[in-house]
């Protein structure tokens, strides 16, 4: 009965929290981009950007979601679900954007100084840190098992953190006047913008590429697999991501003269799963008598 509780679909859970994020995330960049006009604050139309971006990138994830559950066709034999890894180098992408443009605007800031009224900087600014932590937390379990929702939580994150610069920016205009602050602040969450971006994007490209599982051993694979009884060699082995949560694997597997082929296949396939992590596993024996590989069977 445990099978059917609804906690087991944590897709749909997290559907329904970033629809939730999306919708504050829309009014807020609404509120902070009349808060920033009318305060003549950069940091905060820089933050106003940011979450614009947010919803955005939680837009884009959801619509991967959905994509990703579609079941395997004739068109996408594997499946849909590397749409939300296409999804997540798309708002990965976009955050680096953002990051190289608040860069430009801060220097020229500095270049031209404009004047600030901070008390609408913090006041706003502080509104958007409660709405920043409330998108962070509903995204943040789905964080940790899918680069979609990652990309997407990241820009939430650091969202909060240039609320809390903007916050401190518009503090010390207050205190002290000095507007070069709202500059340097956006300096700041651009620099960590772009460290965010340009740290996750490899990750994804690797996955897109077909590379190995992260930790994974080519070499280990293939030793553990030759040494099971009745296996000589083990040649022409490729190990991929078919998504974040799914490896594959091809090999050619040559047999002893008496080796049972229907038996190793299932033990090679179980040892790949249970060491590995291997789910997909196709493997082409070779018999040792016939090395010319006029005698391949796939399996």
């Amino acid at each position: 009965m445990g099978h059917n509780h609804h906690h087991s679909d944590p897709s749909q859970i997290g559907e329904r929290r970033l629809w939730w994020a999306v919708l504050a995330n829309i009014l807020l960049t609404f509120a902070q981009i009349i808060g920033g006009a009318v305060s003549g604050s950069l940091s905060l139309i820089a933050d106003a950007l940011h979450n614009f971006s947010d919803a955005a990138s939680l837009l884009i994830a959801l619509v991967a979601i959905r994509i990703g559950r579609k079941p395997p066709d004739q068109f996408k034999t594997f499946g849909y679900k590397r749409a939300e890894t296409v999804a997540a180098l798309i708002n990965l992408t976009t955050l680096i954007i953002i990051g190289l443009y608040l860069c430009y605007e801060a220097i020229m800031r500095f270049i031209t100084p404009e004047p600030v009224a901070g008390w609408m900087v913090v006041i706003v600014a502080g509104i958007a840190l409660a709405v920043d932590v409330f998108t962070a937390l509903l995204t943040y379990s789905q964080s940790k098992t899918s680069m979609n929702i990652k990309a997407a939580f990241l820009h939430n994150v650091t969202d909060a953190l240039a609320s809390v610069g903007v916050i401190i920016a518009g503090t010390l205009i207050l205190l002290y006047g000095w507007v070069w602050t709202d500059a340097a602040m956006t300096l700041l969450i651009s620099v960590y913008v772009l460290y965010q971006g340009f740290t996750e994007t490899p990750k994804v490209i690797h996955l897109l590429m077909e590379g190995a599982p992260k930790g994974l051993n080519m070499q280990n694979v293939t030793s553990v697999m030759e040494a099971v009884e009745g296996v000589l060699n083990v040649h022409h082995v490729h190990v991929w991501q078919l998504d974040e949560h799914r490896n594959a694997l091809e090999a050619h597997v040559v047999l002893e003269k008496e080796a049972d082929m229907d038996a190793l296949k299932k033990c090679l396939k179980k040892l790949l799963q249970d060491k590995f992590e291997i789910e997909h596993s196709t493997l082409e024996f070779e018999n040792n008598i016939c090395s010319s590989h006029s005698d391949l069977r796939n399996v």
